[in-house]
């Protein structure tokens, strides 16, 4: 039986990872038993990992059922660069291609193959399958098999058929947005027996979350990537027209952009994802056609332009950024118009009745995200069941917590014009009213005769659209969406007016900035992020010499590692997170290469980089120089020196240690390792060791330890 060790080992051959992300290991062994799995795991948590490394060590082949051409594209790519068999059935290959494919399962040549649910449940595509070892079928993206869900597709609730034609072998089902009843529908649907199931953190922390007023869109969109300088990210329109006036005038402005939506052709979309994936373009301006597993790792930010239908579309909409765990942003413009465009696009939808009450709930939950005036992580990871104990730090409203104030004179004008309007006016009328606004609407109810005409001059539109939702919302008013979105009294509202029950409300202050001042940065950060663009610059050009997306070659947060570690061997380049044997193979050389240059031409400038000073007491220790003549010469004090000895010989330089920790001395002071942790403080293991030991000899100590065991 196939072991959770080999498991490790793959990650680490294939993947270039030490160990595994929280709960994929559990997932992983779970599989290896020959378990159904559900995984619930949020864009970016690494559920891809959970079926392909049990594809690579179990005998057979893993069949993939994805909804979308692209998605398997990407990712046979990414595999077959990491030197995994893999390759993809759908309609975009040729017979022959297909033939050729087919040929290779048969011979045993393939690891994972990709398919369409339409190919998979193609007449005599399961009977070719029964010729086949499968070690493992794994249903991608599936919330689409529930009606339930977000994104119901049909031919996804004929994968049952995969219980009844291969009853032994297991199914890990994955997605990473799905309720409570959408979970029970996957597990019904698909036949799966007796499931373990694995439900992941919703909270991606590394993406910050920002709510702005839907005004003066494109100023906002122009100011906001004009400090985010080559960083792709997406654009979420709400119609295919939007999508390309936004992308034109972009355009426009000097920005690389372009436009993706369901009206285009299929070379025409072809054309801009790839361009898009490639890093050829930065901004893609789409509608929601655009990403559903669009593998590109290094997205660094999402924009809604218009407010989605409901959490799960929006939670994995912004999940497309940040899937590298770099910092990333979402950015969401809101405006109470949108609510009422996706209302009536709703109602006027020939869905059931059913389904289109609870399209609206969920419409609701999204529109309170939108309003709220406390954390808005916490608001979203509520909705997927999951608690916070504190609230995030990561969004706008924690960064700027609103203040509230004595509201009880605004909302008693408001409810006042309600009262005196006959409870006839929708929102924007009565803001008008409250204004005293002069239009034909107004004037031809005559509304501009009511006593409170006018009473709310003194308050923005905004500010005016703003306190009402938050009276909706606490429930001193109603709204009334089968009469034109009309305002209503409550008996709340009415003790406000009549039984003197206060009111508080929160004052929005716009932020003038999304970020502080920039502070002068250490000169340390300017030279990793110089060396970080060389290294984009020259993953692009393998990238285009070998025909594959930039983050196929390394992700960005491999690139920037590389940038802070600065290896310049193979050892050291075999430490980086995400550079596997296969990897190294292909583009260490350039990279390490690319490295040394640059620490070469920073030493000829002066720099004092860390990279090239360990690099200098080796270089020393090589002439036969002790420690105590380098840290003359240099300048330095002897412990650096020690510590700069400790760095090489982690990265795999050809250090001997043994002239400055003797064998008895590291015996003793492993125990105390051993005990305490290797990323134990210093000062912990010198104090544990009663101060018998220096510090440079615990610091070589903790150096030996490290690399005895790291395998």
């Amino acid at each position: 039986m196939v072991t959770i060790r080999e498991a490790r080992e793959a990650l680490k051959l294939y993947f270039g990872y030490e160990k595994f992300r929280p709960m994929q290991e559990q997932i992983i062994d779970t599989v290896l038993q020959q378990k159904d799995v559900v995984v619930l795991m949020p864009t970016g948590g690494g559920k891809s990992v959970c079926f392909q490394v049990p594809a690579v060590v179990l005998p057979g082949l893993c069949v993939v059922v994805s909804p979308l051409i692209a998605l398997m594209k990407d990712q046979v790519e990414a595999l077959l660069a990491n030197g995994i068999p893999a390759a993809y059935l759908n309609s975009s290959l040729s017979a022959e291609q297909q033939y050729k494919t087919e040929n290779e399962c048969l011979e045993g040549k393939l690891k994972l193959l990709y398919v369409s649910p339409e190919k998979l449940l193609s007449s005599g595509f399961l009977s070719f399958l029964k010729r086949v070892n499968v070690s493992l079928f794994a249903v991608d993206e599936a919330h689409c098999i529930s009606s339930w869900g977000h994104d119901f597709r049909p031919e996804y609730t004929q994968l049952k058929a995969l219980k009844q034609q291969f009853p032994t072998t297991p199914v890990i089902a994955l997605t990473a947005t799905a309720d409570k009843l959408t979970q029970k529908d996957i597990q019904e649907q698909l036949y799966l027996r007796d499931p373990a199931v694995f439900i992941s953190s919703f909270d991606r922390p590394n993406i910050n979350l920002m709510v702005k007023p839907g005004k003066d869109r494109f100023n906002r969109i122009t100011d906001f990537l004009s400090r985010r300088h080559r960083q792709p990210g997406i654009v979420y329109c709400l119609s295919r027209k939007a999508t390309e006036s936004l992308a034109n005038k972009l355009k426009a402005s000097g920005y690389n952009a372009t436009y993706y939506h369901a009206g285009m052709s299929a070379p025409q979309r072809a054309r801009a994802q790839e361009a898009f994936l490639r890093d050829d373009v930065q901004i893609v301006c789409a509608t929601i056609a655009f990403g559903m597993g669009i593998d590109k790792s290094n997205v660094r930010w999402v924009i809604h332009y218009n407010l989605p239908k409901n959490i799960e579309g929006y939670y994995q909409e912004i999940g497309r950024a940040g899937r590298d765990g770099a910092s990333s942003e979402a950015l969401l413009f809101y405006s109470f118009a949108d609510v009422m465009n996706m209302r009536n696009m709703l109602q006027e939808n020939e869905s059931d009745q059913k389904q289109t009450e609870l399209q609206l709930v969920k419409l609701e939950r999204m529109q309170q995200f939108a309003e709220a005036a406390a954390c808005r992580r916490r608001i979203l990871l509520q909705y997927f069941g999951e608690t916070m104990e504190k609230d995030c730090g990561n969004c706008d409203i924690c960064r700027n917590p609103p203040t509230t104030f004595d509201g009880t004179l605004l909302a008693q004008k408001a409810l006042s014009a309600v009262a005196r309007t006959q409870e006839q006016a929708n929102m924007g009328l009565l803001v008008d009213v409250l204004r005293g606004a002069r239009n034909s609407q107004v004037l031809q109810a005559g509304f501009d005769k009511v006593k409170t005409y006018g009473a709310g001059r003194d308050v923005s539109t905004l500010d005016w659209n703003r306190y009402l939702h938050q009276m909706l919302n606490g429930g001193l008013l109603e709204m009334a969406y089968d009469q034109g979105y009309t305002l209503k009294l409550t008996e709340q509202s009415r003790q406000v007016l009549f039984e003197g029950r206060k009111v508080q409300l929160v004052k929005f202050e716009e932020v003038k900035q999304d970020e502080p001042a920039m502070k002068p940065r250490p000169k340390r950060e300017l030279l990793k992020d110089a060396l970080f663009e060389r290294l984009r610059s020259l993953r692009k050009g393998i990238a285009d010499e070998h025909g594959v997306p930039p983050y196929v070659v390394f992700t960005d947060t491999t690139l920037q590692e590389m940038a802070a570690e600065r290896p310049t061997n193979k050892i050291a380049m075999l430490s980086i997170s995400g550079v596997g044997a296969q990897k190294f193979e292909r583009y260490g050389d350039a990279f390490i290469t690319e490295i040394i240059g640059f620490i070469n031409e920073e030493q000829q400038k002066g720099s004092k980089m860390k990279g090239a000073t360990h690099l200098a007491t080796l270089e020393m220790l090589q002439q036969g120089y002790s420690v105590e003549q380098i840290a003359k010469q240099r300048s330095l004090n002897p412990v650096t020196v020690y510590s700069h000895i400790a760095t090489l010989y982690e990265q795999g330089y050809p250090v001997n240690l043994s002239p400055y920790v003797s064998k008895a001395e590291y015996k003793a002071i492993s125990r105390a390792i051993a005990k305490l942790g290797a990323e134990a403080k210093l000062k912990d293991l010198y104090e544990a060791l009663q101060e018998q030991y220096d510090y440079h000899k615990i610091r070589l100590s903790v150096s030996l330890y490290k690399k005895e065991n790291t395998w």
